[in-house]
């Protein structure tokens, strides 16, 4: 059903528990993969527990999103090694910090803003040229870009903002048959969720996860597998006709 044989996919934040869930996720359906992050040796450890004896049929390259001669480089380098693009799934991110406007570091708003929606924009930007017709395009949001919570400001206006690109970039390439949509995860049970709760919890004086399965009707994180397959889904042709989309993946937290 979600064949994606001889298909190239480009995964930025690869090393992280989602990034890495797709890429096992669309591997297993055939796709050829490059895993982009910031910390090369992270990754080609990541990349080696996940895949095993298959690491090596993987491309794992290092790069700054947020820079645009690295990120152009990275692309050159899967185009050298597969010939072509078919999916892009923008998946690197940060959160930032939680603080009133008035305390909220500068250089922390414009790192998140440069991680999430240049690093999204350069990706495009330099993958764009190299797709080939009917490919995906994947930004991974999430459920902040339909909220706005106190003193989350980077993370929360960074996710907002994707949703604008996502939109352009839709009615840009619809005529060449490139999708484009965003995934929407509520909370997920991995390391960078955990950081956000921990510090949420130190500030509100109780668990930080427990007062978010409180607010997600279903009662519980995500896994990062579940997000993945969702993922899966918006790559792969079985959505061809779904383009400029926010798809939540969220438990029911955003209704």
């Amino acid at each position: 059903m979600f064949d994606l044989e001889g298909k190239t996919c480009l995964i930025t934040g690869g090393a992280g528990s989602l990034g890495l869930a797709a890429a096992r996720l669309l591997h297993s359906h055939g796709a050829r993969l490059a895993l982009v992050d910031l910390d090369l040796a992270a990754l080609d450890t990541a990349c080696a527990e996940a895949f095993g004896a298959a690491a090596g049929e993987v491309l794992c390259l290092a790069a700054d999103v947020s820079d645009e001669a690295q990120v152009r480089r990275a692309v050159a380098r899967t185009v050298e090694r597969y010939g072509a693009l078919d999916v892009l799934i923008s998946n690197a991110g940060i959160f930032g910090t939680v603080a009133p406007i008035q305390d909220y570091p500068t250089e922390i708003f414009d790192s998140v803003m440069a991680v999430h929606v240049r690093g999204a924009f350069l990706l495009a930007k330099h993958g764009v040229p190299h797709m080939r017709e009917g490919g995906s395009i994947v930004l991974t949001s999430s459920v902040a870009a339909t909220r706005g919570d106190p003193g989350v400001y980077a993370y929360i206006t960074a996710k907002h903002a994707l949703t604008g690109l996502m939109r352009v970039l839709a009615k840009d390439l619809a005529p060449r048959g490139i999708r484009v949509n965003a995934i929407a995860p509520g909370p997920i049970s991995n390391g960078f969720q955990q950081r956000v709760e921990d510090g949420l919890g130190a500030e509100i004086g109780r668990d930080g996860t427990e007062f978010f399965n409180e607010m997600i009707p279903m009662g519980r994180h995500g896994s990062p597998e579940e997000i993945a397959a969702s993922i899966l889904y918006l790559a792969s042709a079985q959505s061809g006709f779904t383009t400029g989309h926010l798809l939540m993946a969220d438990g029911g937290m955003s209704v």
